[in-house]
């Protein structure tokens, strides 16, 4: 990690300011200039950004202590935080990760507060060892996540909680899905191989994934852009061989975009009576239409609201449906870690009506004997287990869990509720995943 320039400190604490005031992370650090850094910049600022929002809870309880005022918030606070980062967790070298922040505080915010930048990163060099040990003092500062999720993670899974908080704060793998319908999976890592340095794990019980080792931008990874494959972690890659779609099948996939789990649905089946892609976000659309394109698939692609089924629904029924469900990403906070900041724990109950409304708008399309498959990347009991005993307890009778999914989840999904399948965030280096299989009956009683 390159140790000098100011340039890629402004950007990345003007890209953490703003996820702290309520934007993703990709918008952020799109306002913050990000586009005007040279590449190895653009990365710089990218790790910056993305490891001080990791700690950003922990780097709070720091600051607390370091500062003889109330703890700083706005840019100035941002900054402090990328500061701590760096010399906490990286190999750049103390003097320049101080003086490289002060520049950006002179540049950002003025002659006083860059001063203040570097008292308290000087301050914190020299007071490290208590400052740390007095951060551990609350779990906020030692897991670096906010209240309301640890408690809520606390209760939801007594012995993973500790397990799940760690994983939030490493880096994630990148998993390929390899485009069957193009390659094999040893053929492309043999091609693959030829052109760089890559290593790659190959799971033998997920017959699609591979882990590129080291991570890179997805421009530069061997074949993404002859579409053979893509990038898909490999808990997501556990959705849609559940379906067992078969060809003349009518599908549909009730929020597709941008279309990790289209794209594998058709490598799995190329030739389906029909697959509908259906979203409501146009803009999301369109990238799952390119995604499509540079995978050489196709399938009815449809911008509306799956909540209206009347609006678009042609009386034609499913004969398998995925309803990969909005939700609060609490799985993939590795991977996103502005999630931490921007979800709130009374945004928990929402996300679990609208969830419930799903699948009760949507199991009406399901034909009897068809099967629907309810997932979302989320540990929170509201949105995965509890939703699915709520709808089996309303429509007893008329639905059923499909509980034989072994063959598929193998050594990956733990049946640790009493419904459904879970991957936890850093098991077998996956992300958090749900997924549980529902199964309309051939004759309604």
């Amino acid at each position: 990690m390159n140790g000098t320039g100011a340039g890629p400190r402004r950007v990345s604490a003007l890209a953490v300011y703003g996820v702290l005031q309520g934007r993703s992370y990709p918008r952020a650090l799109d306002a913050a200039g990000y586009s005007e850094l040279t590449p190895e910049r653009q990365a710089l600022a990218s790790e910056l950004a993305l490891g001080a929002l990791r700690w950003h809870h922990r780097h709070a309880q720091l600051l607390e202590r370091l500062m003889d005022r109330p703890r700083p918030s706005g840019k100035l606070g941002a900054l402090l935080s990328v500061g701590l980062f760096q010399l906490v967790r990286t190999r750049i070298p103390d003097h320049a990760a101080v003086s490289s922040c002060v520049s950006a505080g002179k540049a950002l915010l003025g002659p006083a507060p860059a001063r203040a930048v570097n008292a308290v990163l000087r301050r914190y060099l020299r007071e490290s060892h208590r400052l740390e040990k007095a951060a551990d003092s609350s779990l906020e500062g030692r897991y670096s996540h906010p209240g309301w999720l640890i408690r809520r993670l606390r209760a939801a899974w007594p012995g993973h909680w500790r397990s799940i908080l760690r994983a939030g704060n490493r880096k994630p793998p990148m998993w390929l899905r390899v485009n069957r319908t193009r390659t094999g999976r040893k053929a492309y890592r043999g091609q693959a191989s030829d052109a760089g340095p890559w290593r790659f794990g190959l799971p033998d019980d997920l017959p699609a994934a591979l882990r590129l080792d080291p991570p890179g931008p997805v421009r530069h990874v061997p074949g993404f852009t002859e579409g053979l494959v893509s990038v898909q972690d490999a808990g997501a890659q556990l959705a849609a061989p559940l379906l067992g779609i078969r060809p003349g099948m009518r599908v549909l996939d009730a929020c597709a975009a941008p279309g990790g789990k289209t794209a594998q649905l058709l490598e799995l089946c190329p030739d389906p009576g029909e697959l509908v892609a259906l979203d409501i976000d146009g803009e999301r659309l369109a990238r799952l239409e390119e995604n499509l394109a540079r995978l050489g698939l196709s399938a009815t692609v449809r911008c509306a609201d799956a909540l209206r089924p009347a609006e678009w629904f042609d009386g034609v029924a499913f004969d398998r449906i995925l309803v990969d469900a909005p939700c609060s990403t609490t799985g993939v906070i590795r991977r996103h870690p502005d999630i931490k900041h921007l979800r709130r724990d009374d945004d928990i109950r929402p996300f679990a009506r609208v969830q419930r409304r799903l699948l009760d708008n949507l199991w009406p399309l399901l034909k009897p004997g068809g099967r629907l498959l309810y997932s979302v990347c989320s540990v929170l009991p509201e949105e995965t287990g509890d939703v699915i005993a709520r709808f089996l307890g309303e429509n007893r009778g008329l639905a059923r869990e499909v509980r034989s999914c072994g063959s598929v989840t193998g050594g990956w999904a733990l049946p640790l509720t009493r419904h459904g399948y879970h991957t936890l965030p850093g098991r077998r280096c996956a992300d958090g995943h749900f997924n549980a299989l529902l199964e309309k009956p051939l004759q309604i009683p």
